[in-house]
């Protein structure tokens, strides 16, 4: 088998061009002239037989092999940092790379605090979160170019390890001067009246509550929908509605003008978990990572949904 001879700045050049979509934002980034970042594109194209770029006078896209590449570049460039700086100090924790994918309410509401923990313990110990999708979280782990991932998918994968760490309800959010404001819980069906909001049919979260809705036989039409729970947040301050979120995206010590309600009949929950590859062991930094966020998740604790006003 022939010695595939590419280094890692063709690499690095390959990945810039398709993440900025242009040359010539690819080259400033790189610091290098464009006919320079040109010729080492050609170079890796020529030595992998394939064209991975799609030039035009306007843009540059990525061809099918270029997007099958990329995740394989960025995988390899990931894992050669993570050698590099595992040299020496990493061996007793002191140093290194780690790479976490997270839904976004772990990202914002329940990381940091980890996160600040742990830098405490490690100071030169570098944390990259990618924060994302539960798709993506789930790719990203599978793919390796994150160490693990904290998401509510992955159990049914067979080459995922799913570490349950903090279950958690679906409340429904809305302003504090509502008129359901007031309310310990109210019912799915009682939301007939109100304009509701949700996120896109592509979401995970979106994929939870119609299928327990649609085991207990309700269902919702909504007003609004978007991408994003935090986007959500935001329409329901805007007072355009109410929404179903996951009570992680809830801020915990309260808000000025948000409150949460439980949801029931049916309660909807989440299951987070630790998401790793199958028989790939995390390195001592993960590892040291991972077992904080879980201790961290299991003496997580909420405040209640709802908080009725005082007489």
């Amino acid at each position: 088998m022939s010695r595939i001879n590419f280094d890692l700045q063709e690499l690095q050049a390959f990945v810039a061009v398709a993440e900025r979509s242009s040359f010539r934002a690819a080259a400033e980034d790189l610091h290098l002239s464009q006919p320079a970042l040109s010729r080492r594109i050609d170079k890796l194209e020529d030595l992998l037989g394939a064209r991975l770029l799609e030039r035009t006078t306007r843009r540059v896209a990525l061809t099918s092999v270029g997007r099958v590449f990329l995740e394989r570049a960025r995988g390899a460039i990931d894992e050669l940092e993570r050698a590099v700086l595992s040299i020496g100090d990493l061996a007793l924790q002191r140093g290194g790379l780690v790479t976490v994918a997270c839904v976004p309410s772990v990202a914002y509401y329940f990381l940091p605090s980890v996160i600040r923990e742990y830098a405490e313990r490690f100071p030169r110990i570098r944390v990259r979160i990618i924060d994302e999708t539960a798709n993506t979280v789930l790719n990203s782990v599978v793919s390796g170019r994150a160490d693990f991932g904290i998401s509510f998918f992955g159990t049914q994968e067979p080459d995922v390890d799913f570490k349950a760490v903090l279950r958690e309800d679906f409340v429904l959010a809305l302003r504090k001067d509502h008129p359901l404001a007031g309310r310990r819980s109210i019912a799915w069906e009682d939301l007939a009246g109100e304009r509701f909001m949700t996120v896109a049919k592509e979401s995970g979260n979106r994929l939870l509550i119609d299928d327990a809705l649609a085991r207990s036989g309700k269902r919702t039409v909504s007003a609004f929908e978007v991408s994003h729970v935090m986007t959500l947040l935001g329409l329901v301050e805007a007072g355009l509605g109410v929404a179903a979120v996951p009570q992680l995206a809830m801020p915990l010590h309260g808000h000025a003008t948000l409150t949460a309600i439980k949801l029931e009949h049916p309660r909807v929950t989440r299951t987070l978990g630790l998401i790793s590859r199958r028989g790939r062991p995390l390195g001592p930094a993960a590892q040291q990572l991972y077992h904080l966020i879980r201790q961290t998740g299991r003496t997580a604790k909420r405040q209640p949904a709802a908080a009725p006003p005082s007489p």
